[in-house]
């Protein structure tokens, strides 16, 4: 078995952290991967910063060429190895390609096949298109620092600047999660270079799949700022009735407790969404009862889905932190998993990597590393039936293949001068969408599933969402409202034969079903992988879940669980680092993790992949992930030993501020900055704007050189700092609590659908999030508002051949529903407690 991308030629030109990453993952299924470097090798494998040890992992399978392509000669070699390419991924700045004369109209001409893939900071023609590509200098120009906390009054309301809806309401510090002190937090985890990374290798999968149809490649395109717009899709919404009846807000506010818990042993664990039942009921002896009776869905003490569950949430937390404070963690994971609760332990990323379930699963893999030994480091990203991919081989040393790669190219230039290379041609057919005619079944739950699907929309596909008679009560929320645009919506209650025969007759003819359901509640409803080709033997067939395969494999999972497991909640919280002032770190949860998301990601990515493989074979087949697939590969830039050791890297305190004096924010007389020095001109320019004198403060530690800098910063506001140090050359940025609030409208975001705004029946004129990456031959579509559940109901079973009068009497005897039908239970009022909350839908799916 070869992997996916077998034969396919990539050009690596890209430096930091998601191209890199970018070009791992096509080389992990299957493709040659060359990364050209210029002499010395990329600057970034040796700048002190959070991917420096990441380079291990991300260089891995990867061939390794010196070339300075501002050199005649060595631009010529690139040009050359460009005319068999089949990818280049590069991360320049906005015109720095088409300046060395490698940008993709250059190379289309060269090679009309190719695809190029760019990754900038900001994109290009915007008024950000020239700001520093850095991770933390992105997080603070748009705000992202401010959401890993969140808002007192909650995501929505601060979209549109509306007040505290509980200002009178009392939360004590210990009970919330970040730094003990307003502001912004700085989290060890590179969101916009991650989401850039999730943007870019589905750009590229959906650009293969159009070439595969239309012989011709294009210009795929993402940018850091788009990457920071994929993790806050949730939050950076806005909404013209966020008070409309049947709506709720959540629980997004800085001030509601998380479900974090400090157990008996000193260590933690989290439980999302909170389920005081279980806990209060377990803890009541002096042992742990894993008994209590979970089964009953209208359970009172479940937490419900709206903003109000703030009061609940707030009565609970000291009467859980108590009970869970009799027991060890141990007991209290080894409880949920018998009781089925969301709850798992919070662990490094060096404890994730050592954890045997995850290396026999094959999503952390172990290797032997030149300069580090044996390691262990994330694995394979997903599973395909068919065409399995895995990871590549250590890296090599930078430079290591550059005789190799010329001769290559030499040979290149040799066959072209005896007319032996022939333009490719294109096919004659075209594509309104990559994923034009491709029909998706999307019987996915809460975020995980459905934003998979709602990406493969967003590339042309009809995606038809099998929703349940009861499933209004999940749809009501904003944050499925960011997974469920562009969809239509059928109802069917699959325990009546009627519906099933619906959804099998839908089988027939899709060419996707996706779902992240409980693999056995698959296999009792005869809708698993095995049941399924029987109907259709080219289908496609994704699956995904919480945990690996094994052992948690039919655990209830979401993005909380995974950032626990992974060691992304124990990085964000600076648990690996006192900080200044003796801070000690305690779990964050960021609202713009990609748990969920992610794994939203990798299904697409693998789906559009075994869709680009079926183009070629006719052969469908079943395709995996996981919401810790991607968790994992949000902390591949630590590496540990498999015994769980790890290996100096920078990390950030429990302070939130950073990594470093360089490298981190500050508050001023007013507002907040953050700097990212790299190089001694940047310290230079640093410190003598600050006046401060470079010998003295240089040759002092650390801590001294920040207290330094800190106090000379606090004699102006952020603002009047940043117009000096930009101007002086220091890599700058003022954290903006402003920007979300503008973001919907920026004229040249709207017209490059980066945002989109569309009517909506319930809460009016709807603002979310829009395309992620472009394409330039066949770009993406928005293809409509979050479904109504049930809206087209009526439609596809006429569709199908169904008389009025079939449609009526099962919408009678309720085998099917229809938009607006009282299938859901009362909203509890302010301060009740819910009769039906968001616990109970975790508990059926595998991964949130």
């Amino acid at each position: 078995m070869t992997g996916v991308l077998a034969s396919l030629k990539v050009l690596d030109l890209s430096s930091g952290i998601a191209g890199p990453m970018t070009a791992m993952l096509l080389g992990d299924n299957g493709a040659s991967v060359t990364k050209i470097e210029p002499p010395g090798g990329d600057p970034a494998r040796k700048q002190p910063g959070p991917h420096q040890l990441g380079y291990h992992v991300w260089q891995r399978g990867k061939r390794s060429a010196f070339l300075d392509l501002h050199n005649a000669d060595d631009k010529k070699i690139f040009l050359a190895l460009a005319q068999t390419a089949d990818i280049v991924v590069e991360s320049f700045a906005p015109g720095e390609a088409a300046k060395l004369g490698i940008d993709y109209a250059t190379l289309s001409q060269l090679n009309p096949r190719i695809i190029v893939c760019s990754i900038t900071g900001y994109g290009r023609d915007n008024e950000h298109a020239q700001r520093p590509a850095v991770d933390a200098l992105v997080q603070a120009r748009t705000g992202l620092m401010f959401e890993q906390r969140g808002w007192a009054e909650g995501a929505l309301n601060h979209m549109n600047g509306e007040p505290d809806p509980f200002p009178d309401l009392e939360i004590p510090q210990d009970w919330v999660q970040g730094a003990p002190r307003p502001g912004p937090l700085f989290v060890a985890s590179q969101w916009p270079s991650l989401g850039a990374f999730f943007n870019a290798s589905l750009g590229i999968s959906a650009a293969l799949r159009a070439r595969e149809i239309t012989g011709l490649g294009q210009w795929v395109e993402t940018s850091l700022l788009q990457g920071a717009m994929a993790g806050a899709a949730g939050v950076w919404q806005r909404a013209e009735k966020i008070d409309a009846p049947g709506f709720d807000t959540w629980i997004l506010n800085c001030r509601s407790p998380k479900g974090h818990f400090q157990a008996k042993d000193g260590h933690w664990l989290h439980n999302w969404v909170p389920n005081p039942r279980f806990i209060l009921q377990a803890a009541q002896g002096d042992t742990l009862n894993a008994s209590p009776d979970l089964t009953v869905q209208n359970d009172p003490d479940r937490f419900g889905t709206g903003p109000e569950e703030i009061l609940v949430m707030s009565h609970y937390q000291p009467i859980l932190a108590e009970a869970v404070a009799k027991f060890p963690v141990k007991d209290w994971i080894e409880a949920a998993a018998t009781a089925e609760m969301t709850m798992q332990p919070v662990r490094s990323v060096e404890e994730s990597l050592a954890d045997p379930a995850f290396l026999e699963d094959g999503c952390v893999t172990e290797t032997v590393d030149a300069e580090l030994g044996t390691i262990r480091t994330v694995g394979n990203a997903f599973n395909m039936s068919k065409t399995q991919g895995k990871p590549g081989a250590p890296a090599v040393k930078p430079g290591a293949n550059t005789d190799e790669v010329k001769a290559e190219a030499a040979r290149i230039i040799a066959d072209a001068k005896a007319g032996s290379a022939a333009a490719a041609a294109a096919s004659g057919r075209t594509l309104k969408a990559p994923l034009d005619g491709i029909v998706v079944l999307d019987l996915g739950l809460a975020i995980a599933g459905p934003f998979g699907t709602q990406l493969l929309s967003d590339l042309g596909a009809t995606v038809i969402k099998i929703n349940g008679l009861f499933d209004l009560f999940w749809h009501r929320v904003h944050i499925a409202y960011m997974a469920n645009r562009g969809k239509q919506s059928i109802t069917l209650n699959l325990k009546d034969p009627r519906a099933k025969k619906v959804l099998l007759d839908l089988v027939a003819k899709a060419d996707v079903v996706q779902h992240n359901m409980r693999y056995d509640a698959a296999e009792r409803l005869k809708i698993d992988y095995e049941s399924l080709k029987q109907i259709n033997p080219t289908l496609i067939y994704c699956h995904t879940r919480g945990f690996e395969r094994g052992k948690r494999a039919g655990l209830p999972g979401n993005d909380q669980t995974g950032a626990c497991l992974s060691g992304i909640q124990f990085e964000d919280g600076g648990m690996g680092r006192v900080g200044a002032n003796g801070e000690v770190g305690r779990p964050l949860w960021s609202f713009t993790s990609f748990g969920d998301t992610g794994n939203g990601f990798l299904s697409a990515t693998a789906i559009v992949q075994a869709i680009y493989h079926r183009d070629r074979t006719g052969e469908g087949q079943f395709v995996d992930t996981s919401i810790i697939n991607a968790a994992l590969l949000n902390t591949s830039y630590a590496v540990a030993t498999p015994d769980g050791k790890g290996f100096a890297r920078p990390r950030i305190g429990g302070d939130q501020v950073g990594y470093s004096a360089g490298h981190r924010i500050y508050e001023t007389a007013s507002g907040w900055i953050c700097v990212a020095v790299s190089t001694d001109a940047h310290w230079s320019a640093l410190l003598s704007t600050l006046g401060l004198p470079a010998d003295a403060v240089r040759q002092h530690d650390d801590a001294a050189r920040a207290a330094a800098i800190g106090g000379a910063l606090k004699s102006a506001d952020a603002s009047t700092w940043f117009a000096k140090l930009d101007a002086a050359g220091v890599p700058v940025e003022v954290c903006d609590e402003t920007f979300s609030r503008k973001l919907h409208d920026v004229p040249a975001f709207r017209d490059q659908q980066w945002v989109v705004s569309y009517p909506h029946p319930v809460v009016g004129k709807l603002d979310q999030i829009g395309l992620l990456f472009s394409l330039s031959r066949t770009p993406g579509v928005i293809q409509g508002r979050p479904l109504i559940v049930g809206e087209h109901t009526q439609k596809i079973l006429g569709d199908m051949g169904y008389s009025a009068d079939e449609i009526k009497t099962m919408e009678e005897q309720m085998a099917v529903g229809f938009a607006g039908m009282p299938r859901m239970p009362p909203r509890p009022a302010a301060g009740d407690a819910p009769k039906k909350g968001m616990a109970s839908m975790v508990d059926k799916e595998g991964g949130k």
